[in-house]
Formats: structure tokens, sequence, C-alpha cells
């Protein structure tokens, strides 16, 4: 009995000495990493960039892998036409994989571009979140464009009432998502609640395959009238397309409710700057048709608008416009956005 005795407090010493010395460490988030092009000319260089879900650059703190081979500093370049796998490591932990390709010169590629949608509202308690989400994917990549959504009555006399609603219920309609608040990327795919823990989700999307066509804008703002010119130009043929485009306001102050930490969990939050606010489509909300006969390899279609500033708008300077174009399955496939008096070329690669 007395060996028995001794054995356990033994035992019982060695787990508590052990305990002591044991410390839990944090997870690490997988890194994310961007490339500043997604296709490039043989001979040119594609530059990488790494950073932590914070949006802190970490590029000098990790190691890059094309084709799973480890490369010296933070670009590279081909010298022969092809494809290669990027990825990002950081203390041991393996970014998701992005796809790079290298052409001859005959190809026509544009820069990518990431649409999110944010179906939001000044009465909604929960939809800071997804306004702080998108300010986290704005800390990893300038190409993104964002559309502010508001919903749900005109009525002051409603509990819903937003000064900025849209009326948008053909589109949220076909999404299957009831509830705000929502975000959706390239028009119908979910951003991932909670929104700030899937900021590699919205990021990748700026990554990748090439779209194959680009936008150009044109907007003046003149006596009250809107004159638009959008450009879509085609590095492929394609069939089936629709163009959006959009009217936004920034700069909108007005009180927002908010039940989350974030904006230091503040409700209401008196003055808060309303941007991106959709104030007119105008095309229908599921866009219009390119002809085919105008979507071919090479070709620039150009569709000219000419409407007057919506009523709604408070401050005609503070207007912006999106374009954004859609396929058969209305999943947008690259965006631009403009203020007035751009004049835009194509962002070619």
């Amino acid at each position: 009995m007395k060996r028995f005795i001794l054995l356990f407090s033994v035992i019982a010493l060695i787990f508590t000495s052990c305990s002591s010395d044991y410390v839990v460490l944090d997870s690490i988030d997988p890194p994310i990493l961007t490339a500043d092009f997604s296709s490039k000319t043989i001979g040119q260089a594609v530059t990488f960039t790494v950073k932590n879900t914070a949006g802190e650059d970490i590029t000098a703190e990790t190691a890059i892998y094309v084709n799973g081979s480890l490369i010296e500093g933070y670009s590279f370049t081909s010298e022969t036409v092809g494809s290669f796998e990027v990825k990002a490591k950081y203390l041991g932990v393996d970014s998701e994989p992005l796809t790079i390709n290298f052409h001859d010169g005959s190809e026509i590629n544009f820069i990518k571009r990431l649409l999110i949608e944010d179906y939001t509202s000044t009465w909604c308690g929960l939809c800071p979140r997804v306004v702080h989400a998108i300010e986290l994917v704005k800390a990893q990549t300038d190409k993104v464009v964002v559309v502010g959504i508001h919903r749900a009555s005109l009525s002051p006399n409603h509990a819903n009432y937003d000064p900025y609603t849209y009326d948008s219920s053909s589109l949220e309609a076909m999404l299957g998502s009831a509830g705000y608040p929502k975000g959706y990327l390239n028009r119908f795919t979910k951003w991932q609640a909670l929104e700030t823990n899937n900021i590699a989700q919205a990021v990748n999307l700026t990554q990748g395959e090439n779209p194959k066509l680009g936008l150009a804008l044109s907007p003046v703002v003149e006596n009250g009238t809107i004159s638009l010119d959008v450009k879509v130009k085609f590095g492929k043929d394609f069939n089936n397309l629709n163009l959006v485009v959009y009217v936004l306001e920034n700069g909108l102050v007005h009180e927002q409710h908010n039940y989350t930490e974030y904006y230091n969990g503040e409700d209401i939050i008196e003055h808060f700057v309303h941007d991106h606010v959709l104030r007119e489509c105008a095309t229908p909300l599921l866009g219009e048709p390119i002809d085919a006969s105008q979507s071919y390899l090479a070709n620039t279609y150009t569709r000219t608008f000419n409407i007057p500033v919506p009523a709604t708008v408070e401050n005609a300077a503070n207007l912006e416009f999106v374009a954004f174009v859609t396929n058969e399955g209305n999943h947008a496939l690259n965006v631009r956005k403009a203020a007035p008096g751009e004049d835009q070329d194509f962002e070619q690669e």
C-alpha cells in the first residue's frame, strides 16, 4: 500500500511539474497572399504581398513558393508561357494558393476586381459588422468595389425606416438569404458570416483566373444631368452577358444602430458616414443584355447613358458610378468604379 501511495505521489508530481511549464500558443490564421497582377507577358515580373488578417504586411517574414519551389525575394518572372501555383508560408502556416499566368503578348488580359454588395440599413444593429469587414478587405487589397444597398422602408413611421432605402426586392428574391446584414461577392456568392472572420474569402476572389473582359468609365455631371460612357473590352468571345450600372452617393451622414463591438461598441452612433450608397440603377437590377454581336475578342462595346441626377441625391459632387458585367448565371465577371470627371482607360495587364 505504501508503494502504491509513493508511486501515485511521483506521478502527480510529474504531471504537476509538466503542467506548470505548458504554454498554450495562440493559433495562427493562414496568411493572405495577393499578386499585383494575375497575368503578365513573359519576361515581366509579378510581385507578391502577404498580410495577416488584420491587414499588417508580413511579406518580409514570409517564404514564397512557386510550383513548390522556394523563390528568392517576393517577385517572380517566367521566360516561358504557362500557369504557376503560388503559396506563402508564414510561421509554418500556408496561405491559400493562387495562380498566375504568363503569356506571349498575344492575349488581352485585365485587372480583376471584386464587387461587394452590402445589404445594410441604419436601423440594423449588426450591420456595422459587414462595414468593418469591408474595411479589413480594403486593408488587404485595393481591387474591390463596394455598393451599399440600404433596406427596408422609406416611411419615417416604419420600425425599419432607413432614409436611403432602395428597392432591391427583385434581386434579393433570387439570393435566397433572408434578413440583414448580408454581403454578396460578385453578385451571387454569399460572404460567409461572420464576415470579419472570412476576409480571405473576399480577397481570394481578386486573384487567380483573369476575367478576360475589362471596363472603362467616363462620367460627367453638369446642370443636374449625368452623362456616362461605359466601355467594355473583350479578351475572348462571350455570349449571354449583361451590363449593370449603378449611381452611388458617398458621405451621407445619419445615425447608425450598432450592436457590435466595433466602432467603440456604441449604440447609437450619431454621425455615422454612409458611403457607396445605391441611389439609382441606370439599367435593370439584373442588367441589360450586351448583344453577342458585340462581345467578341478585341472588340470594345460602348453604352452611353444620359439621365437626370436622382432626386434622392443630397450632394451631386459626392456621386460615384459603378459598372459591372455578369454572365448567364448572374455572377459578376469584372467591375469598375469612377468619380465624376474621370476619363478611364482599360486596365490591361
